[in-house]
């Protein structure tokens, strides 16, 4: 009988990221080898770092791989992670093989929070997020209870009418945006660029304020995997079987949309991810979510961080927001799709 997971080859994955990882946090202005970066790192490790010494390295490589270089690369590893489990659940929960975790508006409103900070100048700080972070996470999760109040009027929330909801909502928010946007023209670049996403306000603080929502929401989709297997056979099927779809499809969706917020309040839109990555993983490794949650999460970062690093060294000094280069990975495959679903159909 095959394991429906296997951690020989999920540790082999982990170790990839973590070389992976460390091959970022090496490349930049300053360079430095991958061994020199995890004797670093290594050094930081409370009662245990002191046998190793560093001081060939400098004072100044040190901070620039821990204070600089780590937090991000962390941050972007935790964000592509989070993002592709959405996606997985998100495509197991709406029987769709588009969707993505930004299809229910999640990331609109915190545009839409993130656009008023930035208009209104106001001053606030929250876990290492700052005012247009703080202002984007309020509006992901305003938006979080909109679309989850508007889906229940009536009673029973259903994967369908949150998708409908979250597309209304979504497009509702929008047309507020262009809408400041039309009055505070003078504002409209660094709205644009936040929304194309970046890590280079990255920082421990915010690393750990997004980890404790990673926890929480992997911790969620692992525990349900196996009822998300049963429910890829159809709501119908799934009730005989004596699954709760409606009690399901409400946790899954309130996780996610929470996790969706927390990664864009430090990140800004990244899109893509949640799309591309459970796609390919399915391939690998098949659907069973199972496997291909915990294998997402580690796709999904490893993805993301060799996107970020070749948006901040491609054209440096200048950066380029991580949200083109994943862009261009991913419009493609997302035309690929439609034309094999297409062809399915036909």
């Amino acid at each position: 009988m095959k394991k429906p997971f296997s951690g020989m080859r999920f540790l082999a994955l982990l170790m990839l990221l973590c070389v992976i990882m460390l091959a970022a946090v090496s490349v930049g202005s300053a360079e430095l080898s991958i061994w020199d970066s995890l004797r670093i790192f290594v050094h930081k490790i409370p009662f245990f770092g002191e046998a190793w010494d560093i001081s060939d390295i400098g004072a100044v490589y040190e901070t620039i791989v821990w204070e600089v270089r780590m937090p991000r690369v962390l941050l972007s590893a935790l964000t592509g992670g989070a993002l592709a489990i959405v996606g997985a659940a998100y495509q197991g929960i709406f029987l769709n093989s588009l969707a993505d975790p930004h299809i229910l508006g999640v990331s609109s409103g915190a545009a839409l929070g993130a656009t008023i900070a930035m208009l209104t100048g106001a001053s606030v700080r929250f876990w290492g997020l700052g005012t247009v972070g703080v202002f984007a996470f309020a509006g992901a999760m305003l938006t979080v209870f909109l679309v989850s109040a508007v889906a229940n009027a009536g009673g029973g929330m259903s994967a369908m009418h949150m998708l409908l909801t979250g597309t209304a909502v979504s497009t509702m928010l929008s047309a507020v945006i262009s809408l400041l946007m039309t009055f505070h023209h003078d504002q409209i670049a660094k709205v644009y660029l936040w929304t194309m996403g970046s890590f280079s306000a990255a920082s421990w603080e915010k690393a750990g304020f997004l980890s404790l929502f990673v926890l929480i929401g992997a911790s969620v989709f692992v525990a349900g995997a196996g009822k998300l297997n049963i429910l890829l056979l159809g709501v119908e099927e799934a009730k005989c079987l004596g699954v709760d779809t409606v009690r399901l499809q409400r946790r899954f969706t309130l996780a996610s949309s929470v996790l969706v917020a927390a990664a864009v309040s430090v990140s800004g839109i990244i899109g893509f991810v949640g799309l591309i990555v459970p796609h390919c993983v399915r391939i690998l490794c098949g659907p069973d979510n199972r496997k291909l949650i915990p294998y997402g999460f580690l796709s999904g970062a490893m993805f993301l961080v060799i996107c970020d690093t070749a948006a901040r060294t491609l054209a440096a000094p200048t950066e380029i927001p991580v949200g083109v280069i994943t862009s261009l990975f991913g419009a493609p495959y997302f035309i690929a799709l439609l034309l094999k679903k297409r062809r399915r159909q036909g």
